[in-house]
């Protein structure tokens, strides 16, 4: 088993490719605005761990921030479309650790990608702030991330090409559809590891590990 020996606490993440797809009402431009932008971002992530999303507001968020609730509203229509900017964060800084992993390479087979995706999600979910309470937007909207299509199946489509770039795998429906299955059973799987487990039941994690390695096995190999 794999495990994760990176800590995802050391440089925030990039803002712009997250608000390459968020609902910007304009984008920051210099340094000073991008550097504005984060704040908010860090802010919600940190807001949504105290309280949840219920609780959560534009004007909450510009207090956190340090910032004048006009310069939220100069980037953001309102508190869903921060929280959809954070959700997108969350899938560039996952796509980008799992991806740095798999190019480490040092894989005996591809289905040991497998133990690498869970393990950066579990390392996300416990150390990155607003991740356990977010994760990547069904706690807002199952379209969170993309209006056209729910969050798992944006999740999936990341997940296909990092599987088929090391497996080799050939696309088409048959591979959409098995990472599609693979990514809503280990959904499943997972929160129940957390509901059990603050820290996620380290038996279910590695059941949840066992069941991908078979079930891609049959569809990849």
């Amino acid at each position: 088993m794999m495990t994760t020996s990176r800590s995802s606490t050391g440089t925030a993440p990039s803002v712009e490719p997250a608000l390459a797809h968020a609902p910007l009402r304009r984008r920051p431009a210099q340094q000073r605005s991008r550097e504005r932008v984060r704040r908010m971002l860090d802010a919600c992530a940190e807001l949504l761990d105290e309280a949840g999303y219920s609780e959560l507001s534009t004007t909450r968020i510009a207090e956190r921030a340090g910032v004048a609730i006009g310069s939220v509203y100069q980037f953001f229509p309102d508190k869903r479309a921060i929280t959809q900017a954070l959700g997108l964060r969350y899938l560039d800084m996952f796509s980008s650790r799992v991806g740095a992993r798999i190019e480490e390479g040092g894989f005996g087979h591809w289905s040991e990608a497998v133990d690498v995706i869970i393990d950066e999600y579990l390392d996300m979910h416990r150390t990155v702030p607003g991740f356990r309470s977010l994760h990547f937007g069904d706690v807002v909207d199952v379209n969170l991330l993309d209006s056209g299509a729910d969050n798992n199946g944006v999740i999936a489509m990341r997940l296909r090409e990092l599987l088929t770039a090391l497996a080799g795998a050939s696309e088409g429906e048959r591979l959409d559809r098995a990472v599609t299955v693979a990514v809503e059973a280990a959904d499943s799987v997972l929160k129940l590891a957390f509901r059990r487990d603050p820290d996620g039941d380290p038996a279910l994690i590695e059941e949840t590990k066992l069941m991908l390695r078979a079930y891609l096995g049959r569809h990849v190999d």
